[in-house]
């Protein structure tokens, strides 16, 4: 390659490129010493033209006298008008070192500084830099290809016991990616739990030409008010109180003379919405305690999701366990459940998930959360990637607002797959996970186009890949509707 390596300031390295060199943001280039012990991995970031002493100064003077075309023939008889062009558009490549690679091995260092007349500068191919950094697997999951055309395949345990997050403006291809990785982990037996904002992974099941694919036994769909509902004995008495505090929003005093409702029931043996209603009714306490229950036990009766028919009820943990057994996805339908009754619901998995999980029921669940902030209590960001992480809930948050995902939790985060941004608001937002650096979020992020994907931390082993994400056959749920699809 006709490059030279130029300047290095901390882990970035700039080289001087040729314009017959074809050169793009993302690619991977190894620098050699001249006895091959030592090389450095770098990634370019950054095309720009190289800012030579008196370019300026050639290029306005090549500029015609007043906006005018001077007529006549150039005069260049010692033949330096290609050299000088040539110079004109020579490169700079701004890059990020992302190893050192001392006798075969791979280091996170960069305080290596090798020798700039010396030293050899070429490109590595993906292909080599995925043997390199021994990105396969023995669960091997296909991303997609990279621009070389090279197949990106990452381990789906990578994805195990990690933090994931999928984010990237409207229709650049989130939810594709997020079904991607949900199928191949159903594949591989995992259980997975889907809250499903849109109805977008409802057909999952099922072909694009509408046939049943392999996974159509393994998806099972739950839609709250409909094939979803539970009795108050399938229910813990925690799991309420957190319905009724986080979701509903009742006060300390109403939840303890809750709880005393609660046990007088329960010690008669008579656990049902009608005995609730009545108990609230004839309970011995303050007005306002009594209208404060009366106004959370009505919102529990308008969600439909609570019964008393036990012949209407499902039990989640029949459906977990099976899913266990055989790997499997249970998607929580929201599509067209009201905020608060969506609340309702999530607080319930949650709370039976950790109830399964802490009794050793699940080993481990993985769990995909559309859109998270719209249902999420401010306090269960910390609590899923924290606490319930230790009990087994991995999560993977996929959402167009990065905004609204607190800055710990990025900074805790494993993986994230980036996809097109150009507000500059929110690359800033992602740039503060702590597996990637600010400016290579910024560069290559907004140049991505719809379904190419920015790929960092553990699942590519630290070095970020774009890569065109792969397509699925699956019958495609909550497309944007439009007026004029159909107009020519």
């Amino acid at each position: 390659m006709l490059v030279k390596l130029y300047k290095k300031e901390g882990n970035i390295v700039q080289i001087l490129s040729f314009p017959n060199e074809t050169v793009e943001k993302g690619d991977y280039l190894l620098i050699e010493d001249p006895n091959g012990r030592k090389k450095l991995i770098i990634q370019v970031i950054d095309v720009q033209f190289a800012n030579i002493p008196g370019i300026l100064e050639e290029l306005l003077r090549s500029l015609p006298d007043g906006g005018e075309v001077l007529q006549g023939e150039n005069f260049d008889p010692l033949e330096i008008a290609p050299h000088i062009t040539y110079i004109q558009d020579a490169r700079l490549l701004r890059c990020k070192i992302r190893a050192t690679m001392e006798n075969g091995s791979l280091r996170p260092s960069s305080s290596w500084l090798p020798s700039r007349p010396r030293s050899t500068i070429k490109k590595l191919p993906i292909p080599a830099l995925l043997k390199l950094a021994k990105i396969d697997g023995k669960l091997p999951i296909i991303l997609g290809s990279t621009k070389d055309s090279t197949v990106l395949t990452i381990d789906a345990s990578s994805l195990d016991g990690r933090l994931n997050i999928i984010t990237g403006k409207k229709e650049t291809g989130k939810s594709h990616l997020s079904k991607l990785l949900m199928l191949n982990l159903v594949r591989y037996g995992a259980a997975v739990v889907v809250f499903d904002l849109n109805g977008e992974y409802v057909s999952l099941g099922m072909t694009s030409d509408e046939k049943r694919n392999a996974y159509y036994n393994k998806i099972h769909v739950l839609t709250p008010s409909q094939n979803f509902k539970v009795t108050l004995k399938q229910l813990h008495l925690h799991v309420l109180l957190s319905i009724l505090i986080h979701a509903l929003h009742l006060p300390g005093t109403s939840t303890r003379e809750f709880r005393r409702i609660w046990q007088s029931l329960k010690e008669k043996g008579s656990l049902n919405l009608y005995e609730l209603g009545e108990a609230i009714r004839n309970w011995s306490c303050n007005h306002h305690v009594r209208d404060a229950l009366f106004s959370r036990y009505y919102a529990l009766v308008n969600s439909r999701f609570f019964t008393d028919n036990l012949a209407e009820a499902m039990l989640l943990k029949e459906s977990l366990l099976k899913a266990k057994k055989e790997g499997g996805a249970i998607i929580i339908n929201l599509r067209n459940t009201s905020s608060i009754d969506r609340q309702i619901v999530v607080e319930y998995v949650l709370g039976k998930l950790v109830e399964l999980l802490t009794s050793w029921k699940l080993k481990a669940i993985f769990l995909f959360a559309e859109e998270a902030h719209l249902y999420l209590r401010e306090t269960y960001w910390d609590d899923i990637v924290t606490r319930m992480r230790h009990f087994g809930i991995f999560t993977t948050f996929v959402t167009n607002q990065p905004d609204t995902i607190r800055e710990n939790i990025y900074r805790q985060a494993d993986n994230i797959f980036l996809l097109n941004f150009t507000n500059e608001h929110d690359l800033e937002a992602v740039s503060r996970a702590a597996k990637v650096d600010a400016e290579t979020v910024k560069s290559i992020a907004k140049d991505l186009p719809p379904h190419q994907c920015l790929v960092l931390g553990k699942v590519v082993k630290d070095f970020p890949i774009v890569v065109q994400v792969k397509a699925l056959d699956i019958k495609t749920m909550g497309e944007t509707r439009l007026f004029f699809r159909d107009t020519n």
